[in-house]
């Protein structure tokens, strides 16, 4: 339980920019990738599947630590966790931003990932704690839509900033996290009572991490080592084994970092499913843009952001214009539709993109299909998950629902990688059009969930209506 705030607007606002700070170091990191890799190397670049573990690092250490750190949250109090993952991230954002080289950079990304994971757990158990229990489908909404914001901002931003240097897409978050650092330690509400026990197995952790880089560079080097090399596979062995070895402990330890029981809620299950799909969906489009556009188009940085803005601009949009929606229908039918317009804007680069620019004929019907099918579809699903169990694992639900969408990130970004290559110039629009005909058939896939979603009960109803028998082990913890 948590004592509420007596500044409770300025408690949200506070929550809310944390989560925005964070979404918002997704875009413009990916909109500045070519111009780290041209300064880490005099201009010329490392090759994509090296730069991309900018990306993977930060987003396997984001999901293996999500769980603990929502945990840690339920133990330990949402505040304390909350605060202290703004000031490891906010400092990490520095370190990234006077990195000396590659290396160096994704040792920073990784300090910030852990900051991160602190934040986004705890953020949404405060923001759900601040809301009668007949908003939580709206409040929840609201949370994602808050990213989506910092979605439409973060391309147009990432092209301002990489103008200047790409060392300010990090710096940006300095000033950020400082305010928001100062004002939630005197607003934000005070944990109450504690859960008494241990933080989840943190072997299980590391297993999860081992297993997800492994599966990810044996994807980014595949191309450059050969599919049926000795690396390759030896990583794909590694990457197996201690996923296996993940799932078995996770089934005896008595604190598994991942509640499988969980899974076994049907609609907490089939919303899981559903964001990893679409997860990978989402980042294949992502990176594949910038790529396009700046390395095959030739596009400046600033350009790059601005031709991708309408697409994340559309997001909070549509997610707001959808809450009543949603509240009526349940979530199934918005996610139905969201996985169609989005594989829809998929389907439609590989038959108009040519390799001169063409934006109003290309490009931008498929970021406008593809955002209204983020806006309906991401916050829906998170929603749908973390609804789907008890009110008071709302902290654990959630970190598990954003630990499966940030491994789906990494796994788009692998398969991206092995598809078109470590080096993009030499990538063919054949290469492209093969990612995009991906994303497409993932994006249907999500619809399918949703499908799914539509025939059981409504996801509008409270979570303490979810169905307790299956985690009758889990309230003594």
């Amino acid at each position: 339980m948590l004592r509420f705030s007596k500044h409770p607007r300025t408690s949200t606002a506070v929550v809310l920019v944390a989560v925005f700070m964070t979404n918002l170091d997704l875009l413009i990191v990916n909109v500045a990738l070519p111009a780290m890799g041209r300064d880490f190397s005099g201009g010329g670049g490392p090759a994509l599947g090296s730069l991309s573990w900018v990306l993977n690092a930060y987003a396997i250490t984001f999901a293996a630590l999500l769980v603990v750190a929502g945990r840690a949250g339920d133990r330990i109090g949402q505040r304390p966790v909350f605060l202290t993952g703004i000031a490891v991230f906010t400092l990490a954002s520095l370190g990234c931003a006077l990195a000396p080289n590659l290396g160096t950079l994704v040792v920073a990304r990784v300090v910030q990932a852990v900051g991160a994971s602190a934040q986004i757990p705890t953020s949404l158990a405060l923001l759900l704690a601040t809301v009668p229990a007949d908003r939580r489908t709206q409040a929840t909404r609201s949370w994602a839509a808050i990213g989506g914001l910092a979605a439409a901002a973060g391309p147009v931003a990432g092209g301002l900033l990489t103008q200047l240097d790409w060392r300010w897409v990090f710096a940006v978050n300095l000033p950020i996290g400082v305010a928001a650092l100062v004002a939630g330690r005197s607003a934000l509400p005070k944990p109450a009572a504690r859960e008494a026990g241990p933080l989840p197995d943190l072997l299980g952790a590391l297993l999860v991490i081992a297993s997800v880089a492994m599966l990810s560079g044996a994807l980014v080097q595949a191309p450059d080592w050969g599919w049926r090399s000795g690396s390759t596979v030896l990583l794909l062995g590694v990457a197996v084994i201690s996923g296996a070895a993940f799932v078995v402990r996770s089934l005896r330890h008595p604190r598994p970092l991942f509640e499988l029981d969980l899974l076994r809620l049907p609609r907490f299950g089939a919303a899981n499913a559903g964001s990893f799909v679409f997860g990978v969906a989402f980042a294949i489009m992502l990176l594949s843009t910038v790529l396009w556009c700046q390395e095959v188009w030739h596009w400046s940085a600033l350009r790059t952001g601005l031709a991708l803005a309408p697409g994340p601009a559309l997001v909070p949009i549509v997610t707001v214009l959808t809450a009543r929606t949603a509240q009526r229908f349940g979530h199934g039918p918005l996610v139905a539709a969201g996985g169609l317009l989005f594989a829809g804007g998929m389907a439609w680069l590989p038959y108009s993109t040519l390799g001169t620019p063409n934006y109003a004929g290309s490009l931008l019907p498929s970021q406008l299909l593809t955002g209204a099918g983020v806006g309906l579809a991401l916050g829906t699903l998170v929603a749908a998950g973390v609804q789907a169990v008890p009110g008071h694992r709302a902290a654990t639900g959630s970190a598990l629902v954003n630990s499966v969408r940030q491994i789906s990130t990494t796994v788009g970004v692998a398969v991206l990688v092995a598809v078109i290559g470590s080096h993009v110039g030499a990538a063919s629009l054949h290469d492209f059009r093969i990612v995009w005909c991906t994303a497409a058939v993932l994006g249907l896939a999500t619809s399918a969930f949703g499908v799914h979603l539509s025939r059981g009960s409504p996801s509008s109803r409270p979570a303490s209506a979810a169905p307790n028998h299956d985690l009758r082990n889990h309230d003594s913890r």
